[in-house]
């Protein structure tokens, strides 16, 4: 049982808070506990990019009791339907981590993109002349992250993810003998778009008002958003699966 996991059994015995050390992080209970990233969602709470908060500073900062949190989250632990429970990433080999986030997260990412994109195109030549001021902003912030995105697939699969493979099977060169040095310097990047694009989730969620479509909103302009905000949450999902766990378990890999 991992120190995280340790300290929320004892919090479940006892339901005393002050087991709950304020040095957990959100990241570190989303990467061991089941149920955590759909609550997170629920209630708001950043547990990719910010997953380095201490979760108890979150929980009080948001208004919300850490216990009552910790409550749905234990419910999530152990639902009453038989949906087939979650992989364990935290021991999965990290080839196939790698290939559940690549198969399913960016091929995900690939599609959407640019079909968004096109909707985007559609609303703004019909929408434009009445919400302009909020289309326009949203646009440019969509597009934006649209590139770095687009260059961000592509340099984990070309660099970052090929060298956490050679990394854990220890059949590539050392860590000094890749181009890119320590497999820490790709992973800085990584984190720093990932910040970027957790940036621009939040400007789009606040221009939208929650995602919240007009009263005049035609069919395309109502799907568009619904798509728009399923794809922040696999895009929080996929931020977490790689800055809470796969990151971490690459830098532990590498020699010292």
């Amino acid at each position: 049982m991992t120190p995280v996991t340790d300290m929320v059994s004892r919090w479940r015995q006892t339901q005393d808070m002050s087991i709950l050390s304020t040095e957990i992080t959100v990241g570190e209970l989303a990467a061991r506990m089941p149920g955590c990233a759909q609550v997170f969602e629920r209630f708001g709470i950043d547990y990719c990019c910010g997953g380095g908060q201490a979760f108890d500073q979150v929980c009080r900062t948001r208004g919300l009791d850490p216990a009552a949190v910790l409550e749905e989250i234990e419910g999530q632990a152990h639902p009453a339907s038989t949906a087939a429970p979650q992989p364990d990433w935290q021991s999965t080999p990290l080839n196939l981590l790698i290939d559940h986030i690549a198969s399913t997260h960016h091929v995900y990412m690939k599609t959407q993109l640019p079909r968004l994109d096109g909707m985007l195109e559609k609303i703004l030549a019909k929408h434009s002349a009445r919400h302009g001021t909020m289309l326009l902003p949203l646009a440019q912030t969509f597009r934006a992250m649209k590139e770095e995105l687009e260059g961000h697939l592509m340099k984990e699969e070309l660099i970052l993810f090929p060298l956490i493979r050679s990394l854990e099977e220890g059949s590539g060169p050392g860590a000094r003998e890749f181009h890119c040095g320590s497999v820490r310097n790709p992973i800085r990047v990584m984190v720093a778009e990932h910040d970027s694009a957790g940036q621009a989730l939040g400007s789009m969620r606040q221009l939208t008002a929650g995602y919240t479509p007009p009263e005049d909103a035609c069919n395309t302009f109502r799907a568009f958003y619904f798509e728009l905000e399923r794809m922040e949450r696999d895009l929080h999902q996929h931020i977490h699966l790689e800055n809470n766990i796969l990151f971490p378990r690459a830098v532990a890999l590498e020699p010292r």
